[in-house]
C-alpha cells in the first residue's frame, strides 16, 4: 500500500502532537485574521531583485542548508540569511514566532511535523507554482503529500534523509563476509552482526541502535516491517500493529542480538545525540543509518535498503520540507529561492555533487551519483520509501517515554514478549485519541 494519503483538513496526518500545543496558533488564514487561506501566486521563477530573505532550519541539516544558501547567494541578486537552530529548540522557536507574527520568509521543518504546521496555517499555499513545475511528478511524493491539505501544496522537499543499511567493508572482510554484498534479509543482518562480534576486537561491536530514542527506532525499525510487506499502523493511523508476525520477528531479532552481546552496549541508554557515532568511528560492523551521513563517513561503507524478515527492502523517507511562511512579505522572492532549489543546478550541482540525496526521481542517476553506485541506490530507494501517517505520531512514538519506546525496551531489554499486546494497546490508545 502506498504510504502517503491525500488528506482533508481534519483527516489523519503525521504529527508532533504535544509540540503542536506549543504553537498556540489557530488554523487562521495566512496573513489574515480569518480562516481564508491566501495562496502564493507569483511568476514562474519568482523575483530576483536583491531582496534580503530569511530562512530557518534545524541543526541536523546545517551542512546541506549552508551549501544551498551559499550557492544561491553566489548566483542571485537576492540574498538569503540562514539561521540554524538546535534541534531540541526548533519547535519552540517556530511556535513562539508563529504566535507573534515573526516567522522568517522561509522555514524548513521535519517532515513528520509538516502536516500539522500546514494545518495550523504556518505555511502559505504554493499550489499554483508547484503545479506549474514541468517536473512536478518527479518530486518526492512523500514530501509533497506531507505538505498537502485539501489538495493544496504548501512545501517542497528541502533535504531528504533516508534510513539505509550501512556496513563497514573492512570489518566485513575481517569477519569472513563478502564486503561487496549486503545482507539479503534481517536474518542475514543478524548473522553478519554476530560474525563481526566474534572477531572479539576491543571496542568493536556487531551493530548499534538507539534503544532510548523513539525517533531513531521509528526511523530504522519501521522499514524492516515494511520490507516484509506489513504495516506498522492501520491506514487511518489510529491502531498500532506491532503484534503482527512480521513485527514480532523484527523484535525477536533485536532481542536475540542484544542477548548475544552483538549490540553496542551504550545503545541501551542512547537517546539520540550520539546514536550513529560508533559506526562513524569505525567500531560497528553494520547498522541502520541516515543516508545524509554518507558524505561524512570516513571509510568505505556499503549501502543498501533496510531488509525485513525473509527479504525485501524499504526506507523511512525523512528529512525536512520547506515552504513560505504566513508572515513573509517577500513571496515573489521566496519562491525564486524555492524554484531554484528544485532546479537541476541545485539538485545535481549542489546536493548530488556533495553526496546528498536528490529530491527529484528524474535526477537520481546523475553524473555525480553515477560515479558512486551507493548514491544511485539511495536515490532510487528514496522514490520507493514510506512515511507513516498518524495524527498523534509524536506522543505515540517520538516523545520521551512514549509507549512505542516502552514496547521496544520492554521486549528487547527485559524479555517482555508477554507484555507486547498490552504495550501495543497503549500505542493504539494514544493514536486513537
Amino acid at each position: 500500500m502506498h504510504p502517503f494519503h491525500r488528506r482533508g483538513a481534519r483527516s489523519a496526518v503525521t504529527a508532533f502532537g504535544v509540540a503542536a500545543a506549543m504553537l498556540g496558533v489557530a488554523a487562521c488564514g495566512v496573513g489574515t485574521t480569518d480562516t481564508t487561506e491566501e495562496a502564493v501566486e507569483v511568476s514562474a521563477e519568482g523575483t530576483d531583485d536583491g531582496t534580503q530573505l530569511t530562512l530557518w532550519t534545524r541543526a541536523p541539516l546545517e551542512k546541506q542548508a549552508n551549501l544551498l544558501v551559499e550557492e544561491y547567494n553566489a548566483t542571485h541578486e537576492n540574498q538569503v540569511s540562514l539561521t540554524v537552530v538546535p534541534n531540541d529548540d526548533y519547535v519552540a522557536k517556530v511556535g513562539a514566532a508563529a504566535g507573534s507574527g515573526g516567522l522568517p520568509d522561509l522555514f524548513a521543518a521535519d517532515i513528520v511535523y509538516v502536516p500539522n504546521w500546514v494545518e495550523q496555517g504556518l505555511f502559505r499555499d504554493i499550489s499554483s507554482n508547484v503545479d506549474a513545475l514541468p517536473f512536478k511528478d518527479e518530486i518526492n511524493q512523500g514530501h509533497l503529500a506531507a505538505g498537502t491539505s485539501d489538495d493544496k501544496e504548501h512545501v517542497l522537499p528541502f533535504v531528504l534523509d533516508l534510513s539505509m543499511l550501512f556496513w563497514n567493508k573492512e570489518l566485513f572482510e575481517e569477519a569472513g563476509l563478502d564486503p561487496e554484498v549486503a545482507p539479503a534479509n534481517l536474518e542475514e543482518y543478524a548473522e553478519a552482526a554476530k560474525a563481526v562480534q566474534d572477531l572479539d576486537k576491543p571496542g568493536v561491536y556487531g551493530t548499534a541502535t538507539g534503544l532510548n530514542c523513539g525517533g531513531c527506532l521509528v526511523f530504522t525499525w519501521f522499514p524492516s516491517i515494511w520490507a516484509a510487506d506489513a504495516d506498522v499502523m492501520n491506514a487511518e493511523g489510529t491502531e498500532a500493529l506491532f503484534t503482527s508476525p512480521e513485527a514480532t520477528e523484527v523484535l525477536d531479532t533485536w532481542q536475540d542480538l542484544w542477548d548475544s552481546g552483538a549490540v553496542l552496549p551504550s545503545s541501551r541508554d542512547e537517546a539520540g545525540p550520539t546514536w550513529t557515532a560508533g559506526f562513524t568511528e569505525g567500531n560497528v560492523g553494520l547498522m541502520f543509518y541516515p543516508a545524509t551521513l554518507l558524505s561524512s563517513t570516513p571509510f568505505d561503507a556499503g549501502v543498501a535498503g533496510i531488509p525485513g524478515p525473509g527479504g525485501g527492502a524499504s526506507t523511512f523517507v525523512g528529512g525536512d520540507g520547506i515552504g513560505i511562511s504566513k508572515d513573509s512579505e517577500n513571496a515573489e522572492q521566496a519562491w525564486n529561492f524555492l524554484n531554484w532549489m528544485m532546479s537541476e543546478d541545485a539538485q545535481v550541482e549542489v546536493l548530488a555533487q556533495n553526496n546528498d540525496v536528490v529530491s527529484r526521481a528524474d535526477l537520481a542517476n546523475n553524473e555525480y551519483a553515477a560515479e558512486d553506485p551507493r548514491l544511485v541506490t539511495i536515490n532510487e530507494v528514496a522514490a520507493q520509501g514510506r512515511t507513516p501517517v498518524a495524527l498523534n505520531f509524536q506522543q505515540a512514538y517520538n516523545a520521551p517515554n512514549s509507549p512505542w519506546l516502552t514496547l521496544v525496551r520492554d521486549y528487547v531489554l527485559n524479555d517482555g514478549a508477554g507484555n507486547l499486546e498490552q504495550n501495543n494497546q497503549q500505542i493504539t490508545d494514544i493514536l486513537s485519541q
